[in-house]
């Protein structure tokens, strides 16, 4: 049995893994590389052909562990994808989304590449488009947490709640070879415990073999006491004095928690009942999606929505989907708050709501999850007076606000919880999904501290599992 690492090895992005067993090939993720120096590893060929590999397994839809799919069926691909029935309902709607955002950013360089006479390492073309999206949608093959599936003849398969996204996932294999039955368990993106809406990750107790994520190996979330109370203090103060809250938000699990929040707010009657738009097509079909599959909340959430049929909706709400609905949020006067992606405001609708707010001093920009360097959101938060927006410099007037407590990943504290619970200790654990050296350092504390047999795998490195 051999297991090669194909992605997000010393980085964080593009996860996939490919077990090889008693002759077949069965592959865990497959992700998008998305950091800037490594986005040319989507162009790699994989070393294992795509169709040389009998099954796949999806820990969950984020376009980092997902976003390759098309391009693997494209390139031959033809098994099942074994996923949760609430991954199969959102990959869709990312794998739609990664293959226009692929097609306009290729338009684009072509267009950049001709007016300055120059050539890139690849040409200028989509990874896939929304046809190859529509090859690979019937391989979706739904299954249940806890529940055994046999995916190859000699491996089942085990689909544990991850706490990360709604139906994400650690999957437990069993493995059967010459008789002797390993147990090897991929982490996917461990989420945090006692977050709304989801229920906590699984703890999972036997494990020859440990496959985990590092995003946040060498930190703690800091302590930034009630979400709400934070939100509400924005809210209260800048409806209070006539300005505009515009929150850049992810479509997927941000936008929802924060309606969650707000709905709780408004209920309580913390904050004003001010008009509230959602103005993201994406994470209006995402939020359907969520309120579809309501056996996934955690007991909390279950109680509090009872039996309402728009468990994350409330009074003053709007979910706007056109772009003339978008474009009149921009032409009243009267305050409100404003939800769109892209959450780093490095594309979609949310560029348009700064543009007409970033100037005005009763305003407020509040940030809610991370932003990554080079993006709008980060030269934002970093207190940049002039950003550039569709081509013109706007001067930074509006407040700048952040809420902390909204990451989906679990942090160091988090992690060490999940991996301790291991008894006795796995054989070995490879670290993966993290920056190289969180994930050296993190691995580090594991081997020293916790007694551990530990590897932090390089690129397309294959290691044999005795």
């Amino acid at each position: 049995m051999k297991l090669h690492f194909l992605g997000a090895n010393r980085q964080v992005t593009g996860s996939r893994y490919c077990l090889e067993t008693d002759g077949r090939e069965l592959l865990i993720d497959c992700g998008l590389f998305q950091e800037r120096q490594f986005q040319n590893r989507n162009w790699d060929p994989c070393p294992i052909p795509a169709a040389k590999i009998d099954a796949m397994l999806l820990t969950h839809v984020h376009i980092d562990h997902s976003g390759l799919i098309p391009r693997f069926v494209k390139e031959g691909f033809t098994g099942p994808i074994h996923c949760t029935r609430p991954t199969s309902a959102l990959v869709e709607i990312m794998l739609r989304d990664s293959a226009k955002i692929q097609t306009e950013d290729a338009e684009y360089k072509q267009k950049r590449h001709a007016r300055e006479n120059r050539r890139g390492a690849h040409e200028p073309a989509p990874l896939y488009r929304d046809e190859d999206v529509d090859r690979c949608l019937p391989l979706f093959r739904e299954v249940h947490y806890n529940q055994p599936v046999q995916v190859l003849p000699n491996v089942k398969a085990i689909f544990h709640d991850a706490g990360h996204i709604l139906g994400s996932a650690m999957i437990e294999l069993e493995v059967t070879e010459a008789g002797r039955m390993k147990r090897l368990v991929f982490s996917g993106d461990i989420g945090q415990w006692n977050k709304p809406i989801i229920r906590d990750p699984s703890l999972l107790v036997k494990a020859d073999y440990v496959v985990m994520e590092t995003t946040y190996g060498d930190r703690n979330h800091p302590d930034a006491g009630d979400v709400e109370t934070q939100l509400a203090e924005v809210i209260n103060t800048t409806i209070g004095r006539s300005g505009n809250v515009v929150i850049p938000t992810f479509a997927l699990e941000r936008a929802q928690e924060l309606m969650y929040h707000l709905a709780r707010l408004v209920r309580a009657q913390r904050i004003p009942r001010v008009k509230v738009y959602m103005d993201s097509p994406m994470a209006v079909d995402v939020t359907a999606v969520f309120e579809r599959y309501r056996e996934y909340y955690d007991e909390e959430m279950k109680q509090l929505i009872g039996s309402s049929d728009a468990p994350l909706r409330f009074p003053g709400l709007t979910m706007v989907r056109t772009a003339e609905d978008s474009k009149k949020i921009n032409e009243s006067y009267e305050p409100c708050v404003i939800m769109s992606s892209a959450g780093m405001c490095n594309a979609g609708r949310i560029k348009h709501h700064l543009r007409n707010n970033i100037g005005r001093p009763a305003a407020t920009i509040l940030f809610v999850g991370h932003q990554s360097q080079g993006t709008l959101g980060h030269e934002i938060v970093k207190g940049a007076k002039f950003v550039r927006i569709h081509g013109q410099q706007f001067r930074v007037e509006a407040q700048v606000a952040q809420v902390y407590g909204l990451s989906g990943h679990a942090d160091r504290t988090g992690l060490l919880k999940w991996l301790t619970h291991f008894s006795p200790n796995p054989k070995r654990v490879f670290f993966t999904h993290g920056e190289e050296d969180v994930a050296l350092a993190f691995a580090d504390h594991a081997e020293k501290q916790l007694r551990l047999n530990v590897h932090v795998p390089h690129y397309r490195e294959a290691v044999e599992l005795p």
